[in-house]
């Protein structure tokens, strides 16, 4: 009787070499990547704008939402707001001395409080707090595949998470750049009066005659847009984490760093129109 002959295993099949990068040539994928994720990004935006005005609206989140991001960045505003107001109409003032202008010294300081300083400190601390917090939710539901259980019950994340959260930071920054105007100014007011000796009827004198109904109009309508931009740019990273929790931390980071850079440029483009369409009174 013959010994069965031995059965050898299957050979395994050989592993597939990695297509190997040629010295001094970028990858389409690495070069393309910034590219993409701009347009992902401009991408939910157009979705989360075309959202809005769907229904069903989600009334309870929104006003959730809406608390949250106010009592994170109230009492933070109204206290950056007054050094930002007396720094600005401290070195208004030491120049306007310098020039011989002191009447202007009110003017000048409480119009760049109103254009510039106010959307700004609005716009970085909701960035900074409740953007961050966005960020952190968003992404940990990501992680989590709640996101994922969301889309296959046929709920849009994008209208039940994203869209309440975008329109309270764009309310917010609104109704926050008035508060900050008003301290900023009263700041600017208290250390020209005191510190530098001047008189509070030229101060006021040479704000009604400098400043302009459309100077309250574009400081209003930047803190709407940088509202926009620090809502969706949070929404963006935290829908889009990489390597579970740790990635969650770094999109925040990075959904900071991003709004920062964003409005900034936002800011420059808005006051080079504004100045070009709107006249400057007297003008």
């Amino acid at each position: 009787m013959t010994a069965p002959l031995p059965v050898r295993p299957p050979a395994e099949p050989a592993p597939e070499k990695a297509p190997q990068e040629v010295p001094g040539q970028r990858q389409p994928s690495r070069l393309l990547a910034p590219l993409r994720q701009t347009g992902q990004l401009f991408a939910l935006a157009l979705a989360v704008s075309r959202a809005i005005f769907r229904r069903p609206f989600q009334v309870r989140e929104f006003i959730e939402q809406f608390w949250f991001v106010a009592s994170v960045t109230i009492l933070p505003a109204a206290l950056v707001s007054i050094p930002f107001g007396a720094v600005i109409a401290l070195q208004v003032g030491s120049l306007t001395e310098q020039l011989g202008a002191q009447s202007f010294t009110g003017g000048a300081s409480v119009l760049a409080v109103i254009q510039q300083a106010s959307p700004l400190i609005v716009a970085l601390l909701i960035s900074g707090a409740a953007g961050s917090a966005i960020c952190a939710d968003l992404g940990s539901r990501k992680i989590r595949e709640e996101l994922d259980a969301m889309e296959v019950m046929g709920v849009s994340p994008i209208q039940r998470l994203v869209v309440p959260r975008v329109l309270a930071t764009m309310l917010v920054a609104v109704l926050l750049n008035g508060l900050v105007s008003v301290v900023g100014t009263l700041g600017g007011y208290f250390f020209n009066v005191i510190m530098q000796d001047g008189t509070p009827g030229a101060y006021l004198a040479s704000f009604s005659a400098l400043a302009q109904l459309p100077d309250l109009y574009i400081g209003e309508l930047k803190a709407l847009i940088f509202g926009f931009i620090a809502g969706i740019v949070a929404a963006y990273r935290g829908l889009n984490p990489r390597g579970g929790p740790k990635g969650v931390g770094d999109a925040v980071n990075q959904s900071v760093v991003i709004t920062f850079m964003l409005l900034f440029f936002v800011n420059m483009v808005l006051t080079a129109i504004y100045l070009q369409i709107v006249p400057p009174k007297g003008g």
